[in-house]
């Protein structure tokens, strides 16, 4: 199967999805502190993802989204392709007004993601990957480029960390380091910190769900990265019964 071929599909779904957000995010009654039935972030997710599998249903895979994660593991565990789909990663950050939250879209095969959209609609910028095609990152409409890690030249170890989430793990880990450094970011935008050789190591102990990584996972995949589980040292595996992930880990 020609992965390319579904690129212009999911950044078109991304977009969609983008402009669907924005018009909540930008109105005139905007506020929430938390998540609750018809509040904006609420509808910010389900129009984006109503927008999202508009798009995506043009092809014959199945959709795995967070609006929809109750679909049976019998019923998805013999998929062999399907959409992963997060419509609003970074549930704090739209809280906040930051704009430090995307749109996540992966297409996964056996287990593992092959290709990979994050597109942050305030800051218009949208990243996109997999392994056989390499990362390309297309910033407020400019033509798209290709990203290459370029050599840390600071002196310092630069470490990912959750803006929203540091907790006593993270610090103990950081600490290991003499040299450290703490880059701070919301959403998969933490990953792609990586993709633009902005930071070195990502260690995520705090929850997530396969949804928040996978399209991320793949980005970094073409940049022959991988986001691994702590718990055995090899990359995460996704479509699992239980869609959480373990703790992983990010490394150049």
């Amino acid at each position: 199967m020609n992965v390319k071929e579904y690129i212009p599909l999911i950044i078109d779904a991304a977009r969609d999805a983008g402009i669907k957000i924005l018009e909540v995010y930008n109105s005139d009654d905007f506020g929430v502190e938390i998540k609750k039935d018809d509040s904006p972030l609420t509808i910010a997710d389900k129009k984006a993802n109503d927008a999202i599998v508009e798009k995506l249903k043009q092809t014959d895979f199945p959709i795995l989204s967070e609006e929809g994660a109750k679909i049976p593991y019998s019923e998805r565990k013999d998929w062999e392709y399907f959409w992963m789909v997060d419509p609003l990663d970074g549930t704090k950050e739209f809280v906040k007004q930051n704009g430090e939250f995307t749109v996540n879209i992966a297409l996964i095969h056996k287990n593992a993601p092959i290709l990979g959209v994050v597109y942050a609609p305030v800051l218009d910028k949208l990243y996109f990957g997999g392994k056989e095609i390499g990362a390309f990152m297309d910033e407020n409409m400019d033509p798209q480029h290709k990203l290459e890690l370029i050599k840390n030249e600071t002196g310092n170890i630069r470490i990912v960390a959750s803006r929203s989430h540091l907790n006593d793990e993270t610090k103990k880990y950081i600490e290991q380091f003499d040299n450290a450094e703490t880059v701070s970011m919301g959403s998969s935008l933490k990953f792609m910190l990586i993709a633009d050789s902005e930071a070195d190591i990502y260690p995520r102990f705090a929850p997530t769900m396969e949804w928040d990584t996978a399209a991320a996972h793949a980005i970094l995949k073409g940049l022959n990265l991988e986001v691994i589980n702590m718990e055995d040292e090899k990359p995460l595996r996704y479509n699992k019964e239980n869609l959480l992930n373990p703790n992983f880990l990010v490394k150049r």
